[in-house]
């Protein structure tokens, strides 16, 4: 079991969220110029029929965990696995299936110094800080995220019906991250418990950040393909590799 120095207090892996809130918007993008934007990262989109690729936008609370409560707003794409092939759209389609594929996490604003730390130091994790304004309530979810005074991303998610509980389960795939020259992969396993989907069911206004550009720059849609919130959910991240 490793262990790493952040901010002076010891942090030991596997780290440990024991509970935290989360609603999420998924977006089908143009796959060209979404690649363009995470070519840095030197992994590869999975692509979608039509050429696309799949964004999320996802609002998460952390009541109870190993780095303390924050929160955190986080832009992410479907990639391939570092060690796949080429890949086809086929086999894209089926490695997003089979829970094959990876997330590679683009942007990740949080509102904690201690975090920004550790996720920054122990995993690569871009987080940068920003203001947070955000209601997990039981009905509709909102966020609203500002940095420096400017709007980032407004976001509201109506998540519709339970899922059944067999999709309720634990589930284990890599997160990718790439900061000062260096991509890495990290192990992540979630367990959600009560999570609700629907398909649509999300209001996104963008201002005039960098990061609200970025996304109206990869031809972002209007509507989501899909809107969906998480009322309790358990994870736990492992060290990073460099891939």
């Amino acid at each position: 079991m490793s262990t790493h120095t952040v901010l002076g207090r010891e942090v030991r892996m596997p780290v440990r969220i024991r509970l935290a809130h989360a609603f999420m918007a998924t977006y089908a993008v143009p796959a060209a110029a979404a690649q363009q934007l995470v070519d840095y990262s030197g992994l590869r989109l999975l692509r979608l029929p039509g050429g696309r690729a799949m964004c999320t936008l996802v609002f998460v609370d952390y009541v109870d965990g190993d780095l303390g409560p924050y929160n955190e707003f986080g832009v992410s794409f479907m990639v391939r696995h570092h060690t796949a092939g080429g890949g086809t759209g086929l086999g894209d389609l089926a490695a997003l299936a089979n829970g094959k594929a990876g997330v590679l996490i683009h942007r990740l604003p949080v509102d904690g110094d201690f975090t920004l730390a550790a996720g920054r130091g122990i995993w690569g994790f871009p987080k940068e800080l920003a203001d947070f304004v955000v209601d997990h309530g039981e009905g509709t979810r909102s966020g609203t995220l500002h940095q420096n005074g400017q709007l980032i991303a407004d976001l509201t998610v109506r998540p519709g019906l339970p899922t059944p509980s067999r999709r309720n389960t634990a589930s284990s795939f890599d997160a990718y991250s790439h900061i000062e020259g260096v991509t890495r992969c990290t192990r992540w396993q979630m367990q959600p418990s009560g999570l609700r989907t629907r398909f649509g069911g999300a209001d996104l206004t963008l201002g005039d950040h960098v990061i609200a550009e970025e996304l109206r720059a990869i031809g972002l849609p209007r509507r989501a393909v899909m809107a969906s919130a998480v009322s309790r959910l358990a994870m736990t991240f492992e060290d990073a590799t460099v891939v």
